[in-house]
Protein backbone atom coordinates (compact mmCIF):
# COMPACT_ATOMS: atom_id res chain seq x y z
CA UNK A 1 0.00 0.00 0.00
CA UNK A 2 2.62 2.23 1.05
CA UNK A 3 4.54 1.76 -2.26
CA UNK A 4 1.72 2.05 -4.45
CA UNK A 5 0.81 5.53 -3.14
CA UNK A 6 3.84 7.29 -4.30
CA UNK A 7 2.49 8.56 -7.30
CA UNK A 8 -1.31 8.88 -6.33
CA UNK A 9 -1.16 12.65 -6.77
CA UNK A 10 -3.98 15.11 -6.00
CA UNK A 11 -5.57 14.51 -9.41
CA UNK A 12 -7.60 11.32 -7.97
CA UNK A 13 -9.94 13.53 -6.86
CA UNK A 14 -11.09 14.47 -10.27
CA UNK A 15 -12.94 11.03 -9.55
CA UNK A 16 -14.71 12.29 -6.91
CA UNK A 17 -16.14 14.68 -8.33
CA UNK A 18 -17.38 13.20 -11.64
CA UNK A 19 -18.98 10.66 -9.54
CA UNK A 20 -21.08 12.85 -7.43
CA UNK A 21 -22.05 14.80 -10.56
CA UNK A 22 -23.33 12.05 -11.83
CA UNK A 23 -25.67 12.31 -8.81
CA UNK A 24 -25.98 15.67 -8.20
CA UNK A 25 -27.22 16.08 -11.59
CA UNK A 26 -28.96 13.96 -12.37
CA UNK A 27 -31.10 14.95 -9.28
CA UNK A 28 -32.02 18.40 -11.11
CA UNK A 29 -33.02 16.84 -13.69
CA UNK A 30 -36.55 17.95 -14.59
CA UNK A 31 -37.69 14.73 -15.15
CA UNK A 32 -39.20 12.44 -12.46
CA UNK A 33 -38.00 8.66 -14.09
CA UNK A 34 -38.75 5.76 -12.32
CA UNK A 35 -35.55 4.37 -9.81
CA UNK A 36 -33.62 7.55 -11.14
CA UNK A 37 -33.27 9.16 -7.58
CA UNK A 38 -32.13 5.76 -5.87
CA UNK A 39 -29.89 5.41 -9.00
CA UNK A 40 -28.81 8.79 -7.84
CA UNK A 41 -28.31 7.92 -4.27
CA UNK A 42 -25.94 5.58 -4.98
CA UNK A 43 -24.15 7.11 -7.05
CA UNK A 44 -23.73 9.86 -4.11
CA UNK A 45 -22.96 6.75 -1.78
CA UNK A 46 -20.43 5.54 -4.31
CA UNK A 47 -19.11 8.91 -4.25
CA UNK A 48 -18.73 8.91 -0.65
CA UNK A 49 -16.91 5.75 -0.35
CA UNK A 50 -14.39 7.25 -3.34
CA UNK A 51 -13.66 10.38 -1.23
CA UNK A 52 -12.92 8.58 2.07
CA UNK A 53 -10.77 5.96 0.16
CA UNK A 54 -8.87 8.65 -1.88
CA UNK A 55 -8.24 10.67 1.68
CA UNK A 56 -6.93 7.79 3.52
CA UNK A 57 -4.30 6.92 0.53
CA UNK A 58 -3.40 10.60 0.22
CA UNK A 59 -2.76 10.86 4.47
CA UNK A 60 -0.61 7.79 3.60
CA UNK A 61 1.06 9.37 0.49
CA UNK A 62 1.67 12.97 2.21
CA UNK A 63 3.31 10.61 5.59
CA UNK A 64 5.49 8.26 3.95
CA UNK A 65 6.30 10.00 0.45
CA UNK A 66 7.00 13.55 1.49
CA UNK A 67 9.42 14.29 -0.96
CA UNK A 68 7.07 13.31 -3.75
CA UNK A 69 4.43 15.48 -2.11
CA UNK A 70 6.49 18.63 -2.46
CA UNK A 71 7.30 18.14 -5.94
CA UNK A 72 3.63 17.47 -6.80
CA UNK A 73 3.43 21.32 -5.24
CA UNK A 74 6.88 22.26 -6.73
CA UNK A 75 5.65 21.01 -10.33
CA UNK A 76 3.22 23.78 -12.20
CA UNK A 77 1.60 20.78 -14.34
CA UNK A 78 0.39 19.08 -10.92
CA UNK A 79 -0.46 21.93 -8.15
CA UNK A 80 -3.21 23.34 -9.71
CA UNK A 81 -4.97 20.09 -9.15
CA UNK A 82 -4.92 20.86 -5.91
CA UNK A 83 -8.13 22.44 -6.47
CA UNK A 84 -9.40 19.02 -7.18
CA UNK A 85 -9.70 18.35 -3.58
CA UNK A 86 -11.53 21.56 -2.53
CA UNK A 87 -14.01 20.82 -5.08
CA UNK A 88 -14.49 16.66 -4.29
CA UNK A 89 -15.17 17.97 -0.69
CA UNK A 90 -17.98 20.09 -2.04
CA UNK A 91 -19.26 18.00 -4.51
CA UNK A 92 -19.73 14.93 -2.16
CA UNK A 93 -20.94 17.38 0.44
CA UNK A 94 -23.50 18.79 -1.91
CA UNK A 95 -24.53 15.30 -2.85
CA UNK A 96 -25.47 14.41 0.82
CA UNK A 97 -28.29 17.07 0.90
CA UNK A 98 -29.94 16.64 -2.84
CA UNK A 99 -30.20 12.83 -2.97
CA UNK A 100 -27.90 11.20 -0.16
CA UNK A 101 -30.37 12.67 2.43
CA UNK A 102 -32.80 9.93 1.20
CA UNK A 103 -30.65 7.46 2.59
CA UNK A 104 -29.04 8.74 5.63
CA UNK A 105 -31.82 10.97 6.87
CA UNK A 106 -32.02 15.08 6.37
CA UNK A 107 -30.36 15.83 9.66
CA UNK A 108 -27.18 13.36 8.79
CA UNK A 109 -27.03 14.77 5.32
CA UNK A 110 -26.90 18.61 6.62
CA UNK A 111 -24.44 17.92 9.09
CA UNK A 112 -22.25 16.11 6.63
CA UNK A 113 -22.71 18.91 4.27
CA UNK A 114 -21.88 21.35 6.62
CA UNK A 115 -18.31 20.31 7.77
CA UNK A 116 -17.08 19.15 3.90
CA UNK A 117 -18.57 22.25 2.76
CA UNK A 118 -16.44 23.87 5.26
CA UNK A 119 -13.26 21.90 4.62
CA UNK A 120 -13.83 22.49 1.49
CA UNK A 121 -14.56 26.03 1.21
CA UNK A 122 -11.28 26.27 3.19
CA UNK A 123 -8.98 24.24 1.06
CA UNK A 124 -10.37 25.99 -2.25
CA UNK A 125 -9.40 29.84 -0.86
CA UNK A 126 -6.18 28.14 0.01
CA UNK A 127 -5.30 26.60 -3.13
CA UNK A 128 -6.96 29.87 -5.05
CA UNK A 129 -4.37 31.86 -3.14
CA UNK A 130 -1.38 29.55 -2.86
CA UNK A 131 -1.48 27.58 -5.99
CA UNK A 132 -1.03 31.27 -8.16
CA UNK A 133 1.63 32.81 -5.70
CA UNK A 134 3.41 29.23 -6.46
CA UNK A 135 3.19 29.83 -10.08
CA UNK A 136 4.71 33.43 -9.92
CA UNK A 137 7.30 32.74 -7.07
CA UNK A 138 8.57 29.18 -7.48
CA UNK A 139 7.79 27.51 -10.62
CA UNK A 140 9.57 28.40 -13.70
CA UNK A 141 6.45 28.59 -16.43
CA UNK A 142 6.80 29.21 -19.97
CA UNK A 143 3.43 31.11 -22.03
CA UNK A 144 3.30 27.57 -23.87
CA UNK A 145 2.85 26.08 -20.45
CA UNK A 146 -0.33 27.34 -20.35
CA UNK A 147 -3.35 24.86 -20.09
CA UNK A 148 -6.73 24.74 -18.72
CA UNK A 149 -5.39 22.62 -15.67
CA UNK A 150 -4.35 26.22 -14.49
CA UNK A 151 -8.10 26.79 -14.02
CA UNK A 152 -8.93 24.43 -11.25
CA UNK A 153 -8.16 25.92 -7.77
CA UNK A 154 -9.64 29.22 -9.55
CA UNK A 155 -13.01 27.36 -9.88
CA UNK A 156 -13.03 25.63 -6.33
CA UNK A 157 -14.65 28.80 -5.09
CA UNK A 158 -17.08 28.99 -7.74
CA UNK A 159 -18.54 25.46 -6.31
CA UNK A 160 -19.01 26.79 -3.10
CA UNK A 161 -20.97 29.98 -4.60
CA UNK A 162 -23.36 27.14 -5.98
CA UNK A 163 -23.62 24.55 -3.34
CA UNK A 164 -23.27 26.77 -0.61
CA UNK A 165 -27.19 28.01 -0.56
CA UNK A 166 -28.46 24.43 -0.06
CA UNK A 167 -27.57 24.92 3.53
CA UNK A 168 -28.84 28.70 3.61
CA UNK A 169 -32.69 26.83 4.28
CA UNK A 170 -30.96 25.39 7.30
CA UNK A 171 -29.44 28.32 9.07
CA UNK A 172 -31.59 30.53 11.40
CA UNK A 173 -33.56 33.25 9.97
CA UNK A 174 -32.68 36.26 10.17
CA UNK A 175 -28.57 37.36 9.85
CA UNK A 176 -26.72 33.77 9.68
CA UNK A 177 -29.41 33.04 6.06
CA UNK A 178 -28.17 36.45 4.33
CA UNK A 179 -24.75 36.27 5.85
CA UNK A 180 -24.49 32.74 4.39
CA UNK A 181 -26.22 33.75 0.88
CA UNK A 182 -24.08 36.65 0.40
CA UNK A 183 -20.90 35.05 1.62
CA UNK A 184 -21.51 32.55 -1.43
CA UNK A 185 -22.18 35.79 -3.72
CA UNK A 186 -18.96 37.09 -2.50
CA UNK A 187 -17.31 33.72 -3.39
CA UNK A 188 -19.22 34.09 -7.08
CA UNK A 189 -17.41 37.18 -7.42
CA UNK A 190 -13.64 35.66 -6.24
CA UNK A 191 -13.68 32.91 -8.57
CA UNK A 192 -15.17 34.60 -11.82
CA UNK A 193 -12.85 37.63 -11.45
CA UNK A 194 -10.09 34.89 -11.10
CA UNK A 195 -10.99 32.94 -14.12
CA UNK A 196 -11.53 35.85 -16.57
CA UNK A 197 -8.10 36.84 -15.41
CA UNK A 198 -7.11 33.13 -16.61
CA UNK A 199 -9.19 32.29 -19.47
CA UNK A 200 -7.37 34.61 -21.83
CA UNK A 201 -3.66 32.73 -21.36
CA UNK A 202 -5.38 29.97 -21.76
CA UNK A 203 -7.27 30.62 -24.93
CA UNK A 204 -4.12 32.54 -26.48
CA UNK A 205 -1.48 29.64 -25.89
CA UNK A 206 -4.53 27.65 -27.66
CA UNK A 207 -4.58 29.75 -30.57
CA UNK A 208 -0.42 30.96 -31.10
CA UNK A 209 0.97 27.45 -29.82
CA UNK A 210 -1.30 24.86 -31.57
CA UNK A 211 -3.06 22.21 -29.76
CA UNK A 212 -2.50 20.74 -26.71
CA UNK A 213 -0.73 17.24 -25.81
CA UNK A 214 -2.57 14.27 -26.57
CA UNK A 215 -3.01 13.58 -22.70
CA UNK A 216 -3.77 16.85 -22.12
CA UNK A 217 -6.38 17.48 -24.71
CA UNK A 218 -9.72 16.20 -22.64
CA UNK A 219 -8.62 19.34 -20.08
CA UNK A 220 -9.95 21.48 -22.31
CA UNK A 221 -13.54 20.71 -21.40
CA UNK A 222 -12.56 22.33 -18.16
CA UNK A 223 -13.35 25.49 -18.99
CA UNK A 224 -16.99 24.51 -18.79
CA UNK A 225 -16.27 23.92 -15.27
CA UNK A 226 -16.44 27.84 -14.16
CA UNK A 227 -19.27 28.30 -17.33
CA UNK A 228 -21.83 25.61 -16.31
CA UNK A 229 -20.78 26.19 -11.80
CA UNK A 230 -21.99 29.97 -12.25
CA UNK A 231 -24.63 29.50 -14.13
CA UNK A 232 -25.66 26.92 -11.78
CA UNK A 233 -24.49 29.66 -8.68
CA UNK A 234 -26.80 32.39 -10.29
CA UNK A 235 -29.72 30.11 -10.34
CA UNK A 236 -29.09 28.61 -6.88
CA UNK A 237 -28.96 32.48 -5.28
CA UNK A 238 -32.17 32.61 -6.91
CA UNK A 239 -33.89 29.97 -5.24
CA UNK A 240 -33.35 30.54 -2.25
CA UNK A 241 -33.49 34.76 -1.91
CA UNK A 242 -36.95 35.16 -1.20
CA UNK A 243 -37.21 36.04 2.21
CA UNK A 244 -33.71 36.16 3.05
CA UNK A 245 -32.76 39.03 1.56
CA UNK A 246 -34.57 42.18 1.00
CA UNK A 247 -37.08 42.25 -1.59
CA UNK A 248 -35.19 44.47 -4.04
CA UNK A 249 -32.26 42.15 -3.70
CA UNK A 250 -34.09 38.66 -4.34
CA UNK A 251 -35.72 40.10 -7.50
CA UNK A 252 -32.77 40.72 -8.44
CA UNK A 253 -31.22 37.62 -7.83
CA UNK A 254 -33.79 36.38 -10.45
CA UNK A 255 -32.77 38.81 -12.89
CA UNK A 256 -29.11 38.05 -12.85
CA UNK A 257 -30.19 34.21 -13.28
CA UNK A 258 -31.59 34.37 -16.48
CA UNK A 259 -29.36 37.87 -17.94
CA UNK A 260 -26.03 35.89 -16.61
CA UNK A 261 -26.99 32.53 -17.33
CA UNK A 262 -28.02 32.83 -20.92
CA UNK A 263 -25.39 34.35 -22.91
CA UNK A 264 -22.64 32.35 -20.28
CA UNK A 265 -24.51 29.06 -21.14
CA UNK A 266 -24.30 30.39 -24.91
CA UNK A 267 -20.22 30.49 -24.88
CA UNK A 268 -20.75 26.74 -22.60
CA UNK A 269 -22.06 25.16 -25.98
CA UNK A 270 -19.68 26.88 -28.11
CA UNK A 271 -16.49 25.72 -25.58
CA UNK A 272 -17.96 22.40 -26.18
CA UNK A 273 -17.63 22.39 -29.62
CA UNK A 274 -14.35 23.40 -30.11
CA UNK A 275 -12.76 21.13 -26.96
CA UNK A 276 -15.13 18.09 -28.86
CA UNK A 277 -13.75 19.27 -31.93
CA UNK A 278 -9.76 18.83 -30.71
CA UNK A 279 -10.97 15.80 -28.65
CA UNK A 280 -11.93 13.95 -32.32
CA UNK A 281 -8.18 15.48 -33.84
CA UNK A 282 -6.35 13.60 -30.58
CA UNK A 283 -8.23 10.43 -31.03
CA UNK A 284 -7.34 10.22 -34.75
CA UNK A 285 -3.57 11.08 -33.83
CA UNK A 286 -3.59 8.07 -30.57
CA UNK A 287 -4.88 9.62 -27.63
CA UNK A 288 -5.07 7.02 -25.66
CA UNK A 289 -7.25 6.50 -21.83
CA UNK A 290 -5.53 8.55 -19.07
CA UNK A 291 -6.78 10.41 -15.82
CA UNK A 292 -7.60 13.70 -17.47
CA UNK A 293 -10.44 11.48 -19.07
CA UNK A 294 -12.54 12.66 -16.09
CA UNK A 295 -12.72 16.29 -17.35
CA UNK A 296 -15.41 14.78 -19.51
CA UNK A 297 -17.54 14.56 -16.36
CA UNK A 298 -17.64 16.88 -14.03
CA UNK A 299 -17.48 20.41 -15.96
CA UNK A 300 -20.06 18.48 -18.38
CA UNK A 301 -22.08 18.13 -14.83
CA UNK A 302 -22.20 22.11 -14.13
CA UNK A 303 -23.79 22.31 -17.51
CA UNK A 304 -26.06 20.06 -16.90
CA UNK A 305 -27.01 21.59 -13.32
CA UNK A 306 -26.90 25.30 -15.12
CA UNK A 307 -28.99 24.60 -18.32
CA UNK A 308 -31.94 22.47 -15.22
CA UNK A 309 -31.47 26.11 -13.46
CA UNK A 310 -32.08 28.12 -16.49
CA UNK A 311 -34.69 25.91 -17.06
CA UNK A 312 -36.51 27.13 -13.50
CA UNK A 313 -35.75 30.54 -14.43
CA UNK A 314 -36.82 31.08 -17.84
CA UNK A 315 -39.74 28.09 -17.86
CA UNK A 316 -38.59 27.34 -21.24
CA UNK A 317 -38.63 23.77 -22.73
CA UNK A 318 -35.23 23.57 -24.75
CA UNK A 319 -33.20 24.49 -21.48
CA UNK A 320 -34.81 21.32 -19.82
CA UNK A 321 -33.86 19.36 -22.72
CA UNK A 322 -30.34 20.63 -22.73
CA UNK A 323 -30.33 19.83 -19.56
CA UNK A 324 -31.00 16.12 -20.73
CA UNK A 325 -29.00 15.62 -23.86
CA UNK A 326 -26.00 16.85 -20.79
CA UNK A 327 -27.00 14.33 -18.89
CA UNK A 328 -27.01 11.38 -21.57
CA UNK A 329 -23.47 12.77 -22.38
CA UNK A 330 -22.22 12.91 -19.01
CA UNK A 331 -23.19 9.76 -17.51
CA UNK A 332 -21.57 7.82 -20.92
CA UNK A 333 -18.31 9.58 -20.54
CA UNK A 334 -18.45 8.80 -16.59
CA UNK A 335 -19.57 5.47 -17.65
CA UNK A 336 -16.31 5.22 -20.02
CA UNK A 337 -13.79 7.00 -17.54
CA UNK A 338 -14.44 4.40 -14.27
CA UNK A 339 -14.31 1.40 -16.33
CA UNK A 340 -11.13 2.80 -17.59
CA UNK A 341 -9.95 3.83 -14.21
CA UNK A 342 -11.04 0.53 -12.93
CA UNK A 343 -9.05 -1.31 -15.80
CA UNK A 344 -5.61 0.83 -15.12
CA UNK A 345 -5.88 0.13 -11.50
CA UNK A 346 -6.00 -3.30 -11.84
CA UNK A 347 -3.00 -3.63 -13.98
CA UNK A 348 -1.01 -1.18 -12.42
CA UNK A 349 -0.40 1.10 -15.16
CA UNK A 350 -2.27 4.10 -13.51
CA UNK A 351 -0.17 3.54 -10.62
CA UNK A 352 2.89 3.78 -12.00
CA UNK A 353 5.43 6.34 -12.38
CA UNK A 354 4.36 9.46 -14.75
CA UNK A 355 6.02 9.47 -18.40
CA UNK A 356 6.14 12.39 -20.22
CA UNK A 357 3.11 13.66 -22.61
CA UNK A 358 3.49 13.03 -25.99
CA UNK A 359 2.75 15.66 -28.28
CA UNK A 360 0.80 15.75 -31.80
CA UNK A 361 3.29 17.09 -34.28
CA UNK A 362 2.53 20.15 -35.70
CA UNK A 363 2.09 20.71 -39.80
CA UNK A 364 4.63 21.54 -41.64
CA UNK A 365 3.29 25.25 -42.37
CA UNK A 366 4.94 28.76 -42.15
CA UNK A 367 2.98 31.85 -41.11
CA UNK A 368 4.17 34.74 -43.04
CA UNK A 369 5.04 38.41 -41.97
CA UNK A 370 0.88 39.38 -41.56
CA UNK A 371 0.30 36.15 -40.02
CA UNK A 372 -1.40 34.22 -42.54
CA UNK A 373 -0.43 30.47 -43.03
CA UNK A 374 1.08 29.62 -45.79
Amino acid sequence: MVTAVRHLGPNWYASVMGTAAVATAGAALPLQLPGLRTTCAAVWALSLVLLVTLLAARAVHWTHHRDQARAHLLDPATAPFYGCLAMALLAVGGGAVTVGRDWIGTGAAFALDAVLFGAGTGVGLAAAVAVPYLMAVRHRIEPSQATPVWLLPLVAPMVSAALGPLLVPHLPPGQARETMLLACFALFGLSLLATLLMLPLVFARLITGGPLPLALTPTLFLVLGPLGQSTTAVGSFADVAPGVVPGPYSGGFGVLAVLYGVPVMGFALLWSGLATAHVLRARRHGMGFAMTWWAFTFPVGTCVTGAAALGRHTGLVVYDGLAVALYVVLVGAWAVAAVCTARGLLSGALLAAPRPARAVPLPATARTTSGAVR
